[in-house]
C-alpha cells in the first residue's frame, strides 16, 4: 500500500494549484503525483472548507463552556478576597492575624483553599486557630490587662510598679516587667510621669567640630569653657517657657571671659532666625568679634544655613557639641538654670510681653550688675570687664 503524503505537503500542493494558472495535470506533474490524486485532494479540501473550521462537537463545546464558567467564578472569588483583604488591612486597629478574614470569607461562600492561596497563608494553622481562636496565654494577658486598667482608672497617678500591687489584690499576679510591657503597649502611664518618646526625628550631623573638648593623656575628654580675653569664646543655647499665650523662646549668648550675656533674642517661634538675631545682636554690641569661637549644641537652629552664614559673615568660628550631652555646653546650661529658678518658675506668666520684660530686666539689671560670681572673684560680669579690660567694656 503506498505511503500517504504528509498533510503539510498536500496543503502546499493545493495552495500552489489555487494560486497559479497552470492546469491540474501540470501541477500534478510538477509535484510528482497523479492528476486523479490532486483532484481527490481538492474535493476533500472543498468539503472541509464548506464546514466552519475548528467547530467543536456539542459535547466538546459544553465542556469548554463549563471550564470557562469555572475559571470566571474562580477569578471572581480571588478578586473578592483581594478586595476584602485591602479593606481589612486598612482598618485603624490593625489585627495581628488574617484568620478572622478567612473565616468571614468562608461564611460568604468563598472556599478556604482559595483564600489561603491568594493570601499566601497555610491552611493547617488556620484550622488550629479555628478550633481554639483564643489561646490560654492570650486569655491570661487579657485578664491581666483588665486588672491593670481598672487600677489605673481608679488611681491615674500610679506607675506600673504600684499597679502590679493593685492587680495582685484583684487576683492577677504578674511580674513588674510584664506590667510594664502591658502598660507601655497600651499607653497607660502615671499622670506624674515624664513624657515618653521623642518626636521621631534623629538629630542631624554637626556642621562644626567641637573646639571646647580637651583630651588628656589618659584619653579622658573634658570641656574647657574659659577664656583669657573678651570675644574669644562665646556659648549659646535656647530655652523655652509656657505663658498664657503659648511658649516663649529665649536664645542667649554668653562670653566665657566674664560670663556676661552679650546678646539675646526672644520670640514666640523657635526658628533659625531666633539664633541669627541673637548672634547679630551680640556682634553689634561687642564690636570686633573676628576669630571668636561660638560654641552651641546640635540643635537644628544652630545647624541651619542662616546661622552658619551669619558666623561666616562676622568672621567667627563655629563649634558644636555632641547629641544629648548637656555637659558639652554646661556653662550655658548653668545660666539657663539660674534663669529658670529666678524668673521662669517664680510664677505663672499670662502674656509673652510680661515674661519678656521680666527676662530682660533680670539679665540686664540683676545678673549683669548685681549678681556676684565666685569664679569672677566675687565681682559682677560688668565689674569684671571694667576692671580687667576697660577697653572692651561696652555701655553698662
Amino acid at each position: 500500500m503506498p505511503k500517504a503524503f504528509p498533510k503539510e505537503f498536500r496543503e502546499d500542493v493545493i495552495r500552489v494549484y489555487k494560486d497559479s494558472d497552470a492546469s491540474m495535470a501540470q501541477v500534478a506533474k510538477d509535484f510528482g503525483i497523479s492528476p486523479s490524486c490532486l483532484k481527490r485532494w481538492l474535493a476533500i479540501d472543498e468539503r472541509n472548507s464548506s464546514r466552519p473550521s475548528g467547530r467543536a462537537t456539542p459535547a466538546t463545546e459544553s465542556d469548554a463552556l463549563r471550564e470557562a464558567n469555572k475559571r470566571i467564578k474562580l477569578l471572581e472569588q480571588e478578586n473578592e478576597v483581594l478586595r476584602r483583604a485591602a479593606a481589612y488591612l486598612s482598618q485603624a486597629n490593625l489585627p495581628k492575624m488574617m484568620y478572622p478574614l478567612v473565616r468571614e470569607l468562608a461564611a460568604d461562600g468563598i472556599p478556604i483553599a482559595v483564600t489561603c492561596r491568594v493570601l499566601k497563608i497555610a491552611r493547617q494553622p488556620y484550622y488550629r486557630w479555628l478550633a481554639t481562636p483564643i489561646t490560654d496565654a492570650e486569655l491570661r494577658a487579657a485578664y491581666r490587662s483588665n486588672a491593670l486598667f481598672d487600677a489605673h482608672r481608679d488611681d491615674p497617678e500610679f506607675g506600673y510598679r504600684f499597679l502590679v500591687d493593685e492587680a495582685l489584690e484583684a487576683g492577677e499576679p504578674m511580674a513588674e516587667r510584664t506590667a510594664w510591657r502591658i502598660c507601655s503597649d497600651l499607653g497607660w502611664w502615671s499622670s506624674h510621669g515624664k513624657k515618653r518618646g521623642g518626636n521621631g526625628k534623629k538629630p542631624g550631623p554637626p556642621v562644626h567640630d567641637n573646639l571646647c573638648a580637651i583630651t588628656d593623656r589618659r584619653g579622658v575628654t573634658r570641656h574647657e569653657f574659659k577664656s583669657d580675653r573678651p570675644n574669644e569664646l562665646w556659648l549659646s543655647n535656647i530655652t523655652e517657657h509656657w505663658t498664657g499665650e503659648g511658649k516663649l523662646y529665649v536664645c542667649a549668648i554668653k562670653d566665657a571671659y566674664s560670663n556676661r550675656i552679650v546678646g539675646y533674642s526672644i520670640d514666640s517661634r523657635m526658628k533659625s532666625s531666633l539664633a541669627v538675631a541673637a548672634l547679630n545682636n551680640a556682634a553689634a554690641r561687642r564690636g570686633d568679634v573676628a576669630g571668636c569661637v561660638v560654641h552651641t549644641d546640635r540643635g537644628s537652629q544652630f545647624r541651619s544655613r542662616k546661622f552658619v552664614h551669619a558666623i561666616n559673615r562676622h568672621s567667627m568660628v563655629g563649634s558644636m557639641g555632641r547629641v544629648g550631652a548637656a555637659g558639652d555646653n554646661a556653662a550655658m546650661e548653668s545660666f539657663f538654670a539660674l534663669l529658670q529658678k529666678n524668673v521662669l518658675n517664680r510664677r505663672a506668666w499670662a502674656t509673652h510681653e510680661e515674661l519678656r520684660i521680666a527676662i530682660v530686666t533680670w539679665i540686664e539689671k540683676t545678673y549683669h550688675r548685681r549678681r556676684r560670681q565666685a569664679s569672677l572673684g566675687r565681682l559682677t560680669p560688668v565689674e569684671y570687664e571694667l576692671i580687667m579690660n576697660p577697653a572692651a567694656t561696652q555701655v553698662a
